[in-house]
């Protein structure tokens, strides 16, 4: 695999990652025009970086998205199934993708006109004929002719030449993919536009939100502060800051026996040299350690996507709220708490909350409230997982703990609920009477 794919693929991954993250953001808050704008840039860059490489298959069904995308800054209500339908086509590519890296860069064959005619029906408002996609990209109700047709069109305008009629400011509507858009080549080249039709805007460190109908190079500028690619970070190799902060040990240790030296030494001429010697190394170690630290955020990336579907196949309504994001924790902790991270919402969702019925019954909102929190306290770090469920019952801990000879009824009718409460953490202890996914 060369490098030009290696990077495409890294890259296109982050960008759906955000881009999966900010739909979500989006169903939630239609009328904000600039997460939509940050949802069309990613989506538009997708289609144009696999024009230029040449994956036509992701090309076109990126193009079908972006369409439907516009149509939402033009002023077309948002409905859950259409934001639906966009998540069906991240998925999509994302099943492309990882067939692209499997097969060291050759795109897996495959058509994508189930997907690619409901974006294009719904783009043209007829959502009546726009069902959502199943599981595997079947589609579950045929097109109208007239729609395939239009998806057949799409897959095939991937050879048409670069179009230039367009002034570099504006979105070329009429850009297919496989071409590389004006706005797009400005981006790379950070060229200056020769006789531009207006002036272009300047950066601003917090930039106002531009109307729906805004161009597409307004949506790129948004200060960087939403984009998963910035031209002030670079991809480093994890392997090579474990080498860095095993050779900075190294340095610390001989800092310390040197130290320990000049301190049994009446020789004063290298002391000064040596402290400064030991300030530089510990910013050094320093500097080496931040670099492997990362936000909490990123382990709870996907969490939103998931609890959106959880709250659909479970029939109810399940809001998610996060705190303390931003804290920082060391990259390997990270993927190590991802999974489980995954496993107690989807217990929080799936047992932890009632349904709306009994939530009502209970004298509860019919909403459910999934919390996640995370922040310092007495040199640790914390995470939180709580809901506003019906809580553990402590009975039939009891009984399931007995039943499963994890303890006896004796002992656990001498325990308080706090201990008993720690048998939910063995192996294979469910105490739902019907286990799901």
């Amino acid at each position: 695999m060369d490098d030009l794919l290696r990077d495409f693929l890294t890259e296109t991954n982050e960008n759906l990652d955000v881009a999966d993250t900010q739909l979500i953001k989006f169903e939630q808050d239609p009328s904000n025009a600039e997460i939509l704008n940050n949802i069309f840039r990613l989506v538009h860059t997708i289609k144009g970086t696999c024009g230029f490489i040449g994956l036509t298959r992701l090309a076109s069904l990126a193009h079908a998205a972006e369409t439907l995308m516009d149509r939402f800054r033009e002023g077309m209500p948002v409905t859950s199934d259409a934001v639906g339908l966009v998540l069906s086509t991240i998925d999509r590519i994302k099943e492309i993708l990882a067939g692209l890296e499997a097969s060291e860069g050759i795109e897996p064959a495959g058509s994508d006109e189930d997907l690619a005619s409901q974006l294009i029906a719904m783009a043209s408002g007829e959502t009546a004929q726009a069902a959502p996609p199943s599981k595997g990209g079947k589609p579950t109700k045929a097109a109208k002719p007239a729609v395939a047709a239009k998806s057949v069109e799409v897959v095939k305008a991937v050879e048409k030449p670069l179009k230039v009629e367009a002034p570099i400011q504006t979105l070329d509507r009429d850009l297919m993919p496989g071409e590389v858009s004006l706005d797009e080549l400005e981006r790379m080249f950070r060229e200056t536009p020769v006789d531009p039709p207006k002036p272009a805007p300047k950066l601003v460190e917090k930039p106002v939100a531009p109307p729906v109908a805004a161009p597409a190079a307004a949506a790129n500028d948004d200060g960087g502060s939403h984009g998963p690619v910035s031209g002030q970070t670079i991809r480093v190799n994890v392997d090579a800051l474990e080498h860095l902060m095993t050779t900075i040990s190294e340095l610390v240790l001989t800092r310390n026996q040197l130290l320990e030296i000049a301190r049994r030494s009446e020789d004063n001429e290298y002391k000064v040299s040596l402290q400064r010697l030991s300030t530089v190394t510990a910013e050094l170690q320093s500097a080496v350690m931040q670099t492997r630290m990362q936000p909490v955020g990123n382990a709870w990336q996907k969490l939103p996507r998931l609890v959106r579907d959880l709250s659909n196949d479970l029939g109810k309504y399940i809001d998610l709220e996060q705190t303390g994001a931003d804290t920082e924790l060391d990259r390997q902790v990270l993927d190590l708490i991802k999974d489980p991270l995954i496993h107690m919402v989807r217990n929080s969702a799936d047992h932890g909350l009632e349904s709306p019925s009994e939530r009502i019954k209970a004298g509860k909102s019919e909403r459910g409230v999934i919390r996640l929190a995370a922040y310092h306290q007495g040199g640790q770090i914390v995470i939180e997982v709580g809901d506003n469920g019906r809580g553990l019952d402590v009975a039939r801990i009891r009984a399931k703990a007995v039943e499963n000879g994890v303890t006896t009824e004796a002992e656990v009718s001498k325990m308080s609920d706090q201990q008993v409460f720690r048998f939910i953490f063995a192996p294979g202890f469910s105490t739902a009477a019907k286990v799901t996914s």
